[in-house]
């Protein structure tokens, strides 16, 4: 499958997976899950026909592995990311003593004063090394990073989870925990 339509089905499936599952007729399961064949046919009765094989592709080759089959094949779910509410069934486990945050260099002012905030979303998203978090942050412009003190915050009481693609997720990081690593050019 060409690159395009990978772009486009993963783009798809995380609107509406993670997002707005009722604009297809879906309800997310305990997890996020939804059946295969619930989802490709809604997908083809929603004009956005997606065959089995390019959706078994998506989920295999998608850089960020957003996705995740069930080990039967037979449902799938968005790892994390839902702004719709949800039951992740994720189990709290314990950070890296360091994790990583990127984001665009207009957002620095408003960390300092508030921390790492979910916004609309379930967690805040931290990444495991600087470059992935730099590859998160140049999606917002010029990127900036963001060390994570999370052996300092789970001492205080914070609660880590670990997606299935390896994106750490917490509540909140309060602005005391944060230093910042690395200023992008571009």
């Amino acid at each position: 499958m060409d690159t395009k339509r990978l772009t486009k089905i993963s783009k798809y499936l995380s609107r509406h997976l993670r997002h707005q599952p009722e604009r297809l007729g879906l309800t997310l399961a305990p997890g996020g899950w939804v059946e295969v064949e619930d989802l490709l046919k809604a997908c083809a009765k929603q004009q956005f026909k997606i065959h089995r094989w390019e959706l078994e592709q998506v989920v295999a080759k998608n850089d960020k592995q957003r996705f995740s089959l069930d080990e039967t094949g037979t449902r799938i779910r968005a790892n994390q990311g839902h702004s719709v509410e949800i039951d992740l069934q994720l189990e709290a486990t314990e950070p890296p003593a360091v994790l990583y945050h990127g984001t665009g260099h207009g957002s620095v002012a408003a960390i300092w004063e508030s921390g790492l905030l979910k916004m609309s979303r379930h967690h805040v998203h931290l990444s495991p090394d600087p470059e992935t978090a730099r590859k998160v942050g140049s999606r917002h412009g010029r990127p900036v990073i963001f060390a994570v003190d999370t052996a300092a915050m789970q001492k205080a009481g914070f609660t880590f989870f670990c997606s299935e693609n390896g994106v750490w997720l917490v509540a909140h990081v309060p602005s005391q925990y944060l230093k910042l690593v690395e200023q992008g050019m571009v």
